[in-house]
């Protein structure tokens, strides 16, 4: 499949049939997904009106929009119209269908994709590997036998197996990041707030963003372009007007002060992962270290707030019917439901510190450099890993790196290491509503053939 540039500037120029786009598409999914287990829900027939509706529009001369034609999908806690949003939870299958579409769909349809359908994920997102009892495990492109990731492990897995170019998801410790770095794709979380909420379903208010898959940079630069921006509705919303980060992509990196993370970042992961950090360092020109601090206590705070506030959300459904959780979900929700209310509040003060510290340690330095994830991906049901020589389990370990970013809300991009065996990533780090620097270097990376999206086993 190309790019959704290509494609689309293709469909505008009448050398390819939107409704032939969607057809192959379409066609795509009903061979590779029986393997991936990435759709839970496929719009084929509004998908397929969508394409000939497009079509007309451009033999009509009329403006079909900058992603005319191109397919895309959303993870299962995305609103749509006329579908029930699961969030990957049974609990919530007998909901009534959406009475609209979310905004970051919205966007998107108004530029001219195809919505094709809704994506599998981590029930109500609380995971790293779509593991999901209800609606089956997604698999890796590039091994079966391993995990996607997650808890967007639907939506990456979707990109990564070429069966669309643009897929969104949640990211609220890591879920866009790590599932992109698990199945090499691109990957982005932008700054918190940088794109509105509405109607997407929460894990963790103060910690979701909104985020996209891609397998180039043009392209996640194109989606953000057109998904950032205050839409009225979503009270964390940030006042940013929709970017146009195009014209800035092949700026590259001259006079940026790069620097790669060490202590905490530099620890807790194979070798293989920190060559590849090494391998981006040296690209970029990163001339410096940067020690951040406190950085453990960050990670296991993000993650008590990130289940306080779970539970507290999904607390109804909880006392209504714990039978209908996953499984594997189900001690992980009575655990949260029982943090006391004072260590939630310790946490949030300490929140507060290391944003500023975290500001403080940053003032001079524009991009930072460290793992995405720890490890490549692990075998579906794996429990724990070895790294240096000790076992570590394996789900929560995946977020050790993406967590702590997610804790301050900057934006973060995840960049795939082209020509690898397993897919790896490595995380760039901006300031907040910096998203352009974090492309501007990942195109410098993508020119230089040291970031790519490896060709998977399954597409």
């Amino acid at each position: 499949m190309n790019d959704a540039l290509t494609q689309a500037a293709e469909v505008r120029a009448g050398h390819l049939g939107a409704a032939d786009a969607v057809r192959q598409a379409l066609e795509s999914v009903r061979r590779v997904d029986p393997e991936i287990n990435c759709f839970n829900h496929l719009l084929d027939e509004q998908a397929t009106t969508e394409g000939a509706d497009t079509d007309a529009t451009i033999a009509a001369g009329k403006d079909s929009g900058p992603l005319a034609g191109v397919p895309f999908a959303v993870k299962a806690l995305f609103d749509v119209k006329g579908v029930t949003t699961t969030a990957g939870a049974m609990v919530w299958a007998d909901r009534p269908p959406a009475s609209r579409d979310a905004t970051a769909v919205a966007r998107l349809r108004d530029a001219g994709a195809i919505l094709l359908g809704t994506l599998n994920m981590d029930e109500f997102a609380f995971g790293f590997t779509t593991e999901n009892d209800h609606y089956g495990t997604s698999r890796n492109p590039h091994d079966p036998d391993r995990v996607a990731g997650g808890s967007s492990g639907g939506s990456a897995a979707a990109v990564a197996a070429g069966l669309v170019p643009i897929a969104l998801g949640s990211d609220t410790n890591g879920s866009v990041r790590v599932p992109a770095a698990l199945c090499g794709v691109y990957g982005m979380k932008p700054t918190y707030g940088a794109v509105p909420r509405t109607g997407v379903s929460a894990l963790a208010w103060s910690f979701d963003h909104v985020g996209c898959f891609a397998r180039s940079v043009g392209d996640i630069a194109a989606a953000m372009d057109l998904l950032r921006g205050d839409d009225g509705e979503d009270p964390l919303s940030a006042d940013v007007e929709p970017g146009n980060t195009a014209t800035t992509l092949n700026h590259g990196c001259e006079g940026l002060r790069i620097a790669v993370a060490g202590g905490y970042f530099a620890q807790g992961g194979l070798p293989e992962v920190f060559s590849a950090v090494a391998k981006v360092a040296e690209c970029l020109g990163a001339g410096e270290q940067l020690l951040v601090p406190e950085v453990d206590r960050a990670y296991a705070a993000s993650l008590m707030i990130t289940s306080a506030e779970g539970a507290t959300l999904h607390a109804p459904d909880i006392r209504r019917d714990i039978s209908r959780f996953d499984s594997k979900m189900r001690d992980r929700w009575i655990a949260a439901s029982l943090i006391p209310a004072g260590w939630a509040n310790d946490a949030q003060r300490f929140r507060r510190w290391y944003r500023d510290a975290l500001s403080e340690a940053m003032a001079d330095i524009d991009l930072l450099i460290t793992p995405t994830t720890p490890f490549p991906a692990p075998l579906i049901g794996q429990a724990k890993i070895e790294i240096d020589g000790l076992e570590v389990v394996a789900k929560p370990a995946l977020g050790r790196f993406t967590a702590p970013i997610s804790f301050v809300g900057w934006p973060a991009l995840s960049v795939p290491l082209a020509g690898q065996g397993l897919p790896m990533g490595v995380q760039l780090v901006a300031k907040p509503h910096r998203e352009d620097l974090l492309l501007r270097a990942a195109r410098q990376l993508e020119k230089a053939g040291i970031a790519g999206c490896p060709t998977p086993v399954i597409s």
